[in-house]
């Protein structure tokens, strides 16, 4: 009766997590050239990741985030000298300072 019991729970986890991965991610296909490929498996042993999906999500996020950040910055230095009255170096201080909280709230 016990291997019931444990049969029963590694179905049901089986099933939520084949309808979880299912209903919310999106099956993407990509094609590697074979020594980019050994490369990838490489690194992935030396930093211990379990499979290349895995780590090709990872990656995908800090790309992301490092191009959030870039349209930030591009935007502040847009930003910065727009003004046409004259600014203290105190008054820039601050907004510098606000700027850069409010970027560490997004990039959290």
């Amino acid at each position: 009766m016990l291997w019931k019991k444990k049969s029963l729970a590694t179905i049901t986890k089986f099933i939520y997590y084949y309808v979880i991965f299912n209903i919310t991610m999106e099956t993407i296909s990509l094609k590697l050239e074979k020594e980019f490929a050994e490369e990838l498996q490489n690194i992935m042993r030396k930093h211990r990741y379990t499979t290349k999906t895995e780590f090709i999500r990872e990656a995908m996020r800090e790309r992301i985030k490092q191009l959030e950040k870039e349209y930030a910055l591009i935007k502040l230095r847009n930003i910065y000298g727009s003004s046409k009255r004259k600014t203290s170096r105190k008054e820039l201080d601050d907004a510098k300072d606000k700027a850069f909280e409010e970027l560490e709230e997004i990039f959290r």
